[in-house]
């Protein structure tokens, strides 16, 4: 698919390497190759992380926000032919900001927008929200390697 076009909607799974239990994108709502893509994660509580983050208090860890949304920014590079086989690793994290807590139940809207795409690497800027509102900011640097 050439970059820029609307993309088949991937299940996450099919397209990241990612496995449970480090999976963190459950479905993918729109996508337009090399350019962005939206998403859903919902953590369902049962996740081992929620147990210690925190007793009596259950809250999402931010860096798995972070990490959600740089999921699903893999999957809008890997929908580009231009990169298949390829594996989109973390470069950097910038502007990191948590506005709010997420709970276990809690429906994380996901959206991530590549800004600058290169043969070897990129940037982009995510946002995860619950109920429209904003829980997550991030800007995303990433590099691209050989499978």
């Amino acid at each position: 698919m050439p970059p820029g076009a609307p993309a088949s909607l991937p299940d996450p799974a099919g397209i990241l390497p990612h496995r449970p239990p480090f999976l963190f994108v459950d479905r993918v709502t729109e996508l337009v190759a090399s350019r962005g893509a939206k998403g859903e994660w919902r953590p369902t509580g049962e996740e081992a992380f929620f147990a210690g983050h925190f007793p009596g208090r259950p809250t999402l860890p931010g860096v798995l926000m972070v990490e959600a949304l740089a999921q699903l920014g893999g999957i809008a590079v890997l929908a580009d032919e231009r990169f298949a086989g390829k594996l989109p690793l973390f470069g950097g994290i910038d502007k990191a900001r948590f506005r709010r807590q997420v709970l276990p139940g809690d429906l994380l809207e996901l959206e991530v927008t590549l800004d600058q795409l290169g043969s070897a690497a990129g940037r982009g800027t995510g946002v995860a929200r619950v109920g429209g509102r904003p829980a997550c900011q991030a800007s995303l640097l990433f590099v691209i390697v050989e499978r």
